[in-house]
């Protein structure tokens, strides 16, 4: 933990934004689900006995990032303004990437990568039944911008 972040008792504490500028503010997360050819192939065809995989991971997926503030401890909460999640697929892997924007003094990228996280963990909870060696891996900021430290692309 940065010491810019422990108060005089050592205690953490939120970053003070208050005489920060209002920006716009953008992150793009990303997370991808490893699963057999069987296994996409009964998402693709709608055979996953919880419902639609997909548009049930995107809700979660927005519900997660209008939420980070609450499981995230030293998260600000945020008026989001936009919350995107789409996804590729492929035989094997469904990329899902999460685009967040808001209006605001501090960025996005936790509510990003806790939409892509979470829209990840419910394509799991949602398929285990039928595969239970499913993984999820590259859980990354991939984009970026707003605010005095700029635009970060990976």
């Amino acid at each position: 933990m940065e010491l810019s972040h422990i108060n005089e008792q050592g205690r953490a504490r939120m970053v003070d934004v208050t005489e920060k500028t209002v920006t716009c503010r953008t992150a793009t997360a990303a997370a991808t689900v490893n699963v057999s050819p069987a296994t996409m192939e009964i998402i693709r065809t709608g055979g996953i006995k919880k419902g639609d995989v997909l548009s049930v991971a995107q809700v979660a997926g927005i519900m997660a990032a209008k939420k980070t503030s609450e499981i995230i401890p030293m998260c600000h909460p945020l008026m989001l303004t936009s919350v995107d999640i789409s996804f590729d697929l492929t035989d094997t892997q469904i990329m899902i990437r999460a685009t967040v924007k808001c209006k605001g003094v501090t960025g996005v990228e936790m509510e990003a990568l806790t939409a892509a996280s979470t829209a990840a963990l419910t394509v799991y909870d949602m398929c285990k039944a039928v595969q239970r060696d499913i993984t999820v891996t590259d859980i990354m900021l991939l984009h970026k911008d707003g605010g005095k430290s700029g635009e970060f692309l990976r």
